[in-house]
């Protein structure tokens, strides 16, 4: 549960930064201003940031899985502690592996786009960015889902108690569920791909970031009803928090 929690704060962190941006977007084009505010870059790299803890998040849940898994009898792999000081090793990594975007000073103000951004073109930072924030979480996961696949495979060769491989393949189907969760991020991020390939070669089209980050809007939107939908326990607390309220009140008048 902490570590579907985590990741549930770390949406919710980067929903709130999307809104944030949308708001000042907004502002910005009533009122005709068409230069940055001070908060600007702070907003972009906090939101590297954000995106960052996002996906590390799912590649801990994934490692816990796994370890459940491939080492049952190692407790201290699934302690509470444990899982709580990883949590924090990962936003201090999340913080501190996204500084050089802003020492090379490469967030730019795009006009059009009323936001700051790292510039869609081939440049250090750009596959800096790809790799640390997007590459090395995603390749986690992909290789611990195999892995996993693997072991429980062979489990099904051995003789194996059933209560043992039961909980080896539902251990499979919770990954197998991040994966689910990484794809609709991906899937949904592929405009912007595109836009940030076609500035390796060429000028990418007006409202480049806008149009992109639209796509990642409705991309946490279906992130967070697939989280609720595949984490019984917290759909389970919304659902009885949802129908005891009216209960509660019913009680109250009468």
């Amino acid at each position: 549960m902490i570590l579907v929690i985590n990741s549930c704060v770390s949406e919710l962190l980067l929903a709130s930064r999307m809104i944030s941006i949308t708001i000042v977007e907004l502002l910005n084009d009533l009122k005709h201003i068409q230069y940055q505010d001070s908060l600007c870059i702070f907003r972009s790299y906090i939101g590297y940031v954000f995106c960052a803890g996002q996906f590390y998040s799912y590649l801990l849940q994934a490692n816990y899985r796994y370890m459940t898994v491939v080492s049952p009898t190692r407790l201290l792999w699934q302690s509470e502690w444990l899982q709580v000081f990883l949590i924090g090793l990962s936003w201090i990594f999340a913080f501190i592996c996204t500084i050089p975007h802003m020492l090379t000073n490469e967030i730019q103000y795009y006009i059009d786009d009323q936001l700051c951004e790292l510039p869609l073109h081939l440049s250090f930072i750009s596959v800096y960015n790809i790799v640390f924030i997007y590459l090395l979480p995603m390749g986690g996961i992909i290789f611990i889902y195999f892995k996993l696949i693997i072991y429980v495979k062979e489990m099904s060769k051995r003789v194996t108690l059933t209560n043992t491989l039961s909980r080896a393949k539902r251990e499979l189907q919770m990954v197998s569920r991040i994966i689910i969760l990484v794809s609709i991020e991906l899937t949904l991020g592929i405009p912007y791909t595109i836009f940030l390939l076609m500035g390796f070669i060429s000028q990418p089209p007006k409202y480049p970031i806008r149009i992109a980050f639209t796509f990642v809007d409705v991309s946490l939107l279906l992130i967070m009803i697939a989280l609720f939908q595949f984490t019984d326990p917290v759909k389970t607390i919304i659902i009885k928090k949802l129908y005891r309220q009216p209960h509660t009140d019913a009680v109250a008048v009468l």
